[in-house]
């Protein structure tokens, strides 16, 4: 009888799947690095960063799109922005731009962390720095201040009609403000409401680019900056809304020569259960074939791509790593097992949009299974994950209080830590955990350090003033 966790995965799933295998003794490894030995080494709860899936993602996407425009003979260069708001980690954000990539920028502080890394030599001048959202006197300022020290290809993307009068005022006289302009696209009719928040409607856009820049010799208008909140999907919306797009970017570049770039904002979606499919070669091959095609139709130069993925650039790089610390059967069906942490303080996207990742034991995999709803530590009735949230029910290795069952959620590396207020206040006070980096060196051997110890109490109580 077949009664062995690795019996109802292999049997369920087409396993082992790139990144993750089992050893002899039952026990996962994520990319080659044997987690048994890492819970050995720091213990859990346990947050992991694996750097080098950041650059792999890089160079996959950059692959896709370049051999996209190779199909088609596309006569423009492709480029590839992290969101910093995905993870503003230093160690996040060096690695990636280890892979000549630019930079998305979403607040005022991002500016800061640009100029940080400016002053260490990662960023240069002709690094590409776009900057979205809607922008506080703050951000305006240090926008200004960055194309005024010689970052002239930062580009402001205007989200209303006031930005482009306050850039006016601080960017010096001398300098050229390379412009962009959001589009507010439509929301997938789930939404509660009908157009984005962000940027400037369809039929806007035009007019306000002849009456406030096509006539001021210090703007030039660059970009058009397409985004759609659900990411690039192979749906019958995503594909519309492109088409606007792009009649948008044919009607302004008849009037606006200088415009040459197009940024199709919206990221790539990672692996969220051991089933996931997505035809990435395909979709970058067709999103390039349309737009080839309009330029073909209207006789108009192919414009410069740009992307701005963030938690495809680093989600596939983090895991959270727990212990059952008990099991609480609460009735004759259900059986809690609970967590040495909280999901809404650690995965708060779990607790908050329902957002799935991959869930597996780490240990017992040759042991029988059953159901079980999985709980963390707060007194909150919402910090639970369950069938909702993954792609099935929950199935591991029978609880034994003699034999310790440590679980892994994986590709949790984008949003997590800063959602959940990383470093501050979590809620009933349960503690940050320590969080490692792993890496590989020139040998390809792994490398570990911790990056930041178990939260303290001291620490918490100072925030709180006491």
């Amino acid at each position: 009888m077949k009664d062995k966790y690795i019996d109802l995965i292999e049997q369920t799933f087409d396993f082992p799947i790139e990144a993750f295998d089992v050893n002899e003794q039952g026990e996962l490894a994520f990319e080659d690095i044997p987690l048994m030995d890492l819970i050995k080494q720091y213990g859990t709860p346990l947050r992991f960063s694996y750097l080098p899936n950041i650059s792999r993602n890089i160079r996959r996407a950059k692959t896709w799109f370049n051999v996209a425009m190779a199909k088609v003979d596309y006569q423009a260069s492709y480029n590839y922005c992290y969101c910093t708001k995905s993870s503003h980690f230093s160690f996040v954000v060096e690695e990636a731009l280890k892979n000549n990539i630019h930079l998305e920028t979403s607040s005022a502080f991002d500016i800061n962390l640009v100029e940080n890394l400016a002053e260490r030599g990662l960023i240069k001048q002709d690094n590409f720095i776009i900057c979205n959202g809607f922008k506080r006197d703050t951000y305006v300022e240090n926008i200004a201040r960055l194309i005024n020290n010689g970052h002239y290809n930062t580009f402001p993307i205007l989200d209303n009609y006031q930005e482009l009068e306050s850039l006016s005022e601080l960017v010096d006289q001398d300098k050229t403000l390379n412009l962009g302009i959001r589009i507010a696209s439509e929301e997938e009719p789930k939404f509660e409401f009908y157009t984005s928040r962000l940027g400037l409607g369809y039929k806007s856009i035009v007019p306000f680019y002849q009456e406030k820049i096509k006539d001021n010799p210090r703007f030039k208008m660059r970009m058009l900056h397409f985004f759609i909140n659900t990411g690039i999907r192979d749906t019958g919306y995503y594909w519309n809304e492109l088409r606007k797009c792009l009649n948008v970017y044919k009607d302004l570049k008849k009037i606006c020569p200088e415009l040459d770039c197009l940024n199709i904002g919206g990221g790539f979606p990672i692996s969220t259960s051991l089933n996931f499919g997505f035809d990435y070669e395909y979709m970058a091959e067709e999103i390039i074939a349309q737009i080839k095609a309009m330029c073909t139709e209207e006789d108009i130069p192919e414009p410069h791509i740009f992307t701005e993925f963030g938690s495809f650039t680093v989600g596939e790089s983090g895991g959270m790593v727990y212990s059952i610390l008990n099991q609480k059967p609460q009735n004759d069906r259900e059986f809690w097992n609970m967590i040495d942490s909280s999901f809404m303080t650690t995965l708060p996207d779990v607790w908050a949009i329902s957002r799935r990742f991959i869930m597996l034991p780490i240990n017992r995999w040759n042991d029988p299974y059953e159901r079980v709803l999985l709980g963390g530590m707060t007194c909150d009735s919402d910090d639970y994950y369950n069938s909702e949230q993954h792609a099935n029910a929950i199935f591991l290795p029978k609880f034994d209080k003699q034999k310790p069952l440590y679980i892994g959620f994986f590709h949790t590396g984008a949003y997590q830590e800063t959602i959940g207020g990383f470093g501050g206040l979590q809620h009933c006070l349960i503690p940050q955990p320590k969080h490692v980096i792993i890496d590989r060196d020139e040998n390809g051997e792994l490398t570990t350090r911790l990056f930041s110890k178990e939260q303290s109490h001291k620490a918490m109580m100072k925030i709180l003033g006491y």
